[in-house]
């Protein structure tokens, strides 16, 4: 059944990315795989898939142990400062950063762990939604100045969670604003700094934050069905 709903979504991301004018290699399709059981992650592996996201680190980390195939895992959860030292070598990309302690809390532990570069999203709260995590958009060129100055922590872009909304038109506003701080942080040249990517887009808004420009969707329900909570 997963691989079908991956085969579908893949089908509705080829699509938006046609409407869009864009390749479809431009954007990475991560499959969400949080409170879901190593098998389902396995059928999804035998489609080619590589690519998963995890918001607990806790939950990356016992995944990662069970499975010894080499696979890309992002984090894409809020991440404490206490827990940065058991992912820092392990996440392909670290979705969330949003403080200066917590990049230099990760650019301590790079350190310790011998890990050259830790690539990193700088996480902006584009809708201002209280119950979310990230910084304001005001902010973010100063948050990504400083961490800047960190060696072992690479900035490769932004990164934001849209309001949960019926209809996800509502959201194309927030993708246009994120897509053009991006812009506008890419046009300074800040040393060090690639501002390449945009991860935006989620099950249910997924195809407009491809039309609005988005390089990375994190999907989880379209592909693993409802999530169980109760683990």
């Amino acid at each position: 059944m997963v691989k079908e709903n991956l085969m579908e979504v893949e089908s509705r991301v080829q699509a938006a990315c046609k409407r869009a004018g864009r390749p479809r290699e431009d954007v990475l399709l991560i499959a969400v795989s949080k409170t879901k059981p190593v098998e389902l992650i396995r059928e999804i592996m035998e489609t080619g898939t590589k690519d998963f996201g995890e918001n607990k680190v806790q939950e990356m980390c016992s995944k990662i142990e069970e499975i010894k195939e080499p696979l890309n895992w992002h984090l894409i959860g809020h991440l404490q400062r206490n827990k940065v030292k058991y992912i820092v070598d392990k996440a392909c990309l670290i979705h969330s950063v949003d403080s200066l302690r917590l990049a230099e809390e990760i650019q301590k532990e790079a350190v310790k762990k011998g890990v050259d570069k830790v690539p990193v999203l700088i996480e902006v709260n584009m809708a201002q939604e209280a119950s979310k995590d990230g910084i304001n958009a005001s902010e973010t060129e100063e948050l990504v100045r400083e961490i800047a100055k960190l060696p072992n922590v690479q900035i490769r872009g932004l990164m934001t969670i849209a309001p949960f909304v019926d209809d996800p038109e509502e959201n194309r506003v927030h993708f246009q604003a994120m897509r053009r701080l991006r812009d506008q942080l890419k046009a300074m040249d800040i040393p060090g700094v690639e501002m390449t990517e945009l991860s935006m887009g989620m099950t249910n808004d997924f195809e407009v934050a491809i039309e609005e420009g988005t390089t990375m969707v994190r999907v989880g329900t379209a592909i693993f069905g409802e999530r169980n909570y109760a683990i």
